[in-house]
């Protein structure tokens, strides 16, 4: 009795197979209209609007010249490549430690799930988080204060300043961090080291020869994703600094909703720049991942 084989990739679906698969991805489809191609057809459109609803161009001409504008975007670049350099390093190295390093197996569970809540607690909640523990009246404040004799606002340190809000951000981008970097370090084969190894190479060695240059445009471009996420948030520096610290995300919030400085047209302007940056962002990232599955395959 013989059997018979058959490719699945000849296997040809029939007219109702295909009709399910496209249904399948309607919801996709409709969820990208609404909340993606629309908005952005809505910031581009207002962008060029005055009030009267007639077309201009001073909304855009504003983004170059203004330096407040300017400024605004300069330090929201700067606390984004802040936290996604730093949390980068951080992630890098936690993730190596339960992946490669050879931590108990459990540890790696626990890091993982609390990656996976940690990523996702920001905003307001965040926030108070960091107040309630590293505010002036704050538990580990009042505890190096009173233990230690150590007031950390003596010594300079602000939590609703450039480094705090650098340092709350860091709370949600080395978990980030963790849970992309993870799995390209364990596509690392134990061949490759194996190989490394009998021809007289180290661990150095074959970190900086081998590994590095293997996982380095998926670090890249996880960074790259740090930053993204670090450039698109509002919630969390609004409710720890008040609009004190006077990034981008907080002026558009102001020239939308704003009663003092209240341009509707300005702030779509202001928004497309950040769809601009945040395309370019995820086009870097999109390429480098592709880099990275093309040597991991």
């Amino acid at each position: 009795m013989t059997t018979t084989s058959v490719n699945p990739s000849r296997v040809k679906l029939r007219p109702a197979g295909r009709l399910t698969a496209w249904l399948g991805v309607v919801p996709f489809f409709l969820f990208a209209i609404f909340f993606l191609f629309l908005p952005s057809a809505r910031l581009f459109v207002g962008s060029f609007t005055n009030e009267a609803g007639g077309f201009t161009i001073s909304h855009i001409v504003e983004l170059v010249t203004d330096p407040s504008i300017l400024g605004a975007y300069w330090l929201s670049i700067q606390i984004s490549a802040a936290t996604a350099i730093g949390g980068g390093i951080f992630g890098f190295l936690l993730a190596y430690a339960v992946t490669v390093g050879g931590l108990p197996r459990p540890l790696r569970s626990v890091l993982i799930t609390f990656s996976g809540v940690a990523s996702n607690f920001a905003g307001v909640p965040l926030a108070f988080a960091f107040v309630a523990t590293l505010g002036r009246t704050g538990f580990i404040t009042a505890l190096l204060k009173n233990a230690f004799g150590i007031n950390i606002y003596s010594a300079g340190f602000n939590l609703y300043s450039f480094a705090g809000l650098t340092l709350t951000y860091m709370y949600f981008q080395f978990p980030l961090m963790v849970l992309t970097i993870a799995p390209a370090l364990d596509g690392l084969r134990r061949e490759w080291r194996e190989a490394a190894e009998n021809l007289g190479a180290g661990t150095i060695e074959y970190w900086l020869r081998v590994a590095l240059p293997i996982l380095l445009p998926s670090i890249l471009g996880t960074t790259i994703l740090l930053f993204g996420n670090a450039f698109g948030a509002y919630a969390t520096a609004y409710a720890l600094t008040g609009g004190a610290l006077p990034i981008i995300t907080i002026q558009i919030s102001s020239q939308i909703r704003g009663d003092v400085l209240h341009n509707p047209g300005l702030g779509y302007a202001m928004a497309l720049g950040m769809v601009i940056i945040m395309s370019i962002s995820l086009i870097g990232y999109s390429w480098l991942q592709g880099q990275t599955e093309r040597w991991l395959r």
